[in-house]
């Protein structure tokens, strides 16, 4: 298997075919053998019937992964990643906010042993922005990143922590995902951090974004969580 990529959904009916019949277009158009494991996270609709019924074409496999419990969408990821199989393993949001082509670029940095893990980033130079976040999200955006640079310690050279398109080496990403224990959305700093102690190297690269208003986070109900959940893995991970 080339490449698996995973797609984390919570009540993502209405774009989850879509989200698929992009991602196998992408792996059709460039001859790569791949899968897509769509991880259904407690949905409350019929996201994971609406995936199944998806017709892919013969050199990509279609796995759909049901909880009966919404966990959050670290479970969602690391629960596809430990399914997958491929040389390369990523995660792409659901909506295709980011154009399944940028995969490319990704790939290129680590083919060619520039990094082990390839980061989307919607705030670097060569980034297009087509439809960006409301001034509300990116104030957020803004505070999220000062707190996880200066008390989480993240370099601040990674500008887009949060980005939903990332790409791993496949055996990095499984090792990874198998030790991080992060449920909610922070689940990418505990990455990040878990990478950093195992000698990885991580780089962005600019994407093509563009904002889907539909989301399922809300940083004014989730502020609570996201705090709980970093000094978690700060404590966590500076015992060890």
């Amino acid at each position: 298997m080339d490449l698996s990529i995973v797609i984390p959904a919570y009540d993502e009916s209405r774009k989850i075919e879509r989200d698929i019949k992009e991602a196998s277009g992408f792996l059709t158009s460039h001859h790569l053998k791949g899968e897509i494991i769509v991880v259904d996270d407690g949905s409350k609709d019929n996201t994971s019937e609406t995936a199944k019924k998806v017709i892919v074409p013969s050199n990509v496999k279609l796995q759909v992964i049901h909880s009966n419990q919404h966990h959050g969408k670290g479970y969602a990821v690391r629960k596809g990643i430990e399914h997958a199989s491929g040389e390369y393993v990523m995660f792409a949001d659901s909506g295709c906010c980011v154009p399944y082509e940028d995969t490319l670029r990704g790939l290129d940095l680590i083919k060619s042993g520039t990094c082990d893990i390839a980061h989307g980033s919607r705030k670097i130079s060569g980034c297009h922005i087509e439809r960006p976040q409301s001034i509300y999200r990116r104030i957020c955006s803004k505070i999220f990143h000062w707190f996880v640079v200066h008390d989480m310690k993240i370099p601040a050279e990674f500008t887009d922590t949060q980005c939903g398109f990332k790409i791993y080496k496949g055996d990095i990403a499984r090792n990874l995902y198998k030790k991080c224990q992060t449920d909610g959305f922070v689940f990418d700093i505990e990455i990040i951090m878990l990478a950093q102690k195992d000698g990885c190297k991580i780089i962005e690269f600019p994407i093509n974004w563009t904002c889907d208003p539909d989301t399922r986070l809300s940083p004014s109900r989730s502020s609570w969580r996201i705090l709980t959940d970093l000094l978690k893995i700060r404590q966590t991970l500076n015992r060890k």
